[in-house]
């Protein structure tokens, strides 16, 4: 993608740059694909009859939403989506750069299927796509895919995806090796044999609804033997998606001994626990499954103390004929990058993070994470940018979603949050209808 539209500014904004903390009136502005210009607390002076100029009304300017965690079906399921179309819902929701995950068919484990992502995407003039490897060959958690390769051919981290690495040998030298190439491993703790079968969280409500279970337990297990592991080998690891207030205590005394770990939390642990499955409901069925109200909580205050460092849409794509089955057959997982920022947004209105720390979480922090230079806005920073009415009020329709896919626990809910124009590399790649 090369900026190749006139320049562009954005007045009368509220400006909203993790990088500076700053959270007030400003303005932006974008030429050949970068912010040449900011103006924080000011207006610009006279501009130039070529500039094309966009009252943003007061509504938020942000740095465009990077997802680390997307699934889509291509290559080998385009059914449920495909890059393009998740591109375009990327778009709608202000997601400017995402990362598709490596559990397609073929499996992302050699560098030539990561070359094959990546030339796809250049013709997607939407959001950026950026590509995960996979951590072993096939995804099979025996051997070690060619990390080395597939990085230089422009992977951005690698993991198996919702799968664990179950062998502590293989997981070892992985974070090793990934340690040459400073490469970061995202991985799935989940103990296999404590999970196996399970639909729900261990508890009274499972054992009320006849669901098998899953015990909290299985995440912490795996999570203790990752920090050891890592703790030996000085590796990089990214925690995806914790879920529960057991494996919080095992982060905090990593974070503690300076090991370099982070942790990210999908947006669906953070809006719904085991009470939103309510009568079966097989949309609200995700992996790792919804936790009890008391982890919900905790992991809000771990996002807000900092103890969490990113938020993902976990967007997983499925077709109805994979949802609308039993509860325990039915497929996990729920698209979401349409959804992500309002409701996450509704954790800024019910006053539980300050606006500029949650942006944060969706921006400079995976940016800084896998190496970009977007997540901030300042002078020289890429031009990907999202304009929201933070108090627009939305109600849900799966139904009319970008997404091929319409699984979502979010149909019907009432959030807040529009947005009203996404920019990427400095040209509108969406603008919201009316």
């Amino acid at each position: 993608m090369t900026g190749s539209s006139p320049p562009l500014a954005l007045i009368n904004a509220r400006l909203v740059d993790p990088e500076s903390g700053y959270d007030g009136p400003g303005g932006v502005i974008v030429s050949e694909g970068v912010i040449s210009d900011v103006a924080k607390g000011r207006e610009f002076g006279k501009l130039s009859k070529d500039v094309r100029v966009v009252d943003c009304g007061g509504a938020m300017l942000a740095p465009g939403l990077i997802d680390l965690r997307v699934k889509t079906g291509e290559p080998g399921a385009e059914t449920k989506e495909t890059l393009a179309s998740a591109a375009k819902a990327a778009a709608a929701g202000g997601v400017t750069s995402f990362v598709v995950q490596p559990d397609t068919d073929p499996a992302v484990d050699d560098p030539s299927v990561v070359d094959f992502i990546l030339r796809r995407s250049r013709d997607i003039d939407a959001a950026r796509i950026l590509c995960a490897g996979a951590a072993t060959k096939g995804l099979k958690g025996e051997q070690m895919a060619e990390i080395g390769l597939m990085r230089e051919a422009g992977c951005v981290y690698v993991t198996d995806a919702d799968k664990p690495i179950v062998d502590s040998k293989v997981m070892q030298r992985i974070l090793t090796y990934a340690k040459g190439f400073d490469t970061l491993l995202a991985h799935r703790p989940m103990d296999p044999w404590l999970a196996k079968g399970g639909a729900a969280t261990g508890g009274e409500f499972a054992g009320r609804m006849g669901l098998p279970s899953i015990s909290p337990m299985a995440e912490r297990i795996m999570l203790e033997r990752d920090v050891a592991l890592l703790e030996a080998t000085g590796g990089r690891l990214l925690v995806d998606q914790v879920t529960s207030a057991q494996a919080l205590e095992t982060l905090a005394r990593a974070k503690q001994k300076g090991l370099r770990v982070h942790a990210s939390v999908s947006i669906n642990h953070l809006s719904f626990n085991e009470l939103d499955i309510g009568d079966y409901r097989s949309f609200a069925k995700v992996t790792p499954p919804l936790r009890g109200e008391d982890d919900r909580q905790a992991l809000i205050e771990a996002l807000a103390s900092g103890l969490i460092d990113i938020v993902v849409s976990a967007h997983a794509p499925a077709p109805a004929e994979d949802k609308r089955l039993p509860y325990d057959e039915a497929a996990p997982g729920a698209v979401g990058l349409e959804t992500l920022l309002p409701a996450l947004l509704s954790l800024y209105h019910d006053e539980r993070l300050p606006l500029v720390d949650l942006i944060r979480t969706v921006t400079l922090a995976p940016a800084g994470l896998i190496g970009l230079q977007s997540g901030r806005i300042a002078p020289g920073a890429p031009a990907d940018l999202v304009l929201c009415d933070l108090d627009a009020p939305l109600i849900i329709d799966a139904g009319k979603l970008l997404s091929k896919s319409k699984n979502s626990p979010f149909d019907g809910r009432r959030l807040q949050g529009q947005v009203l124009m996404t920019i990427v590399d400095g040209r509108v790649v969406h603008r919201a209808e009316g």
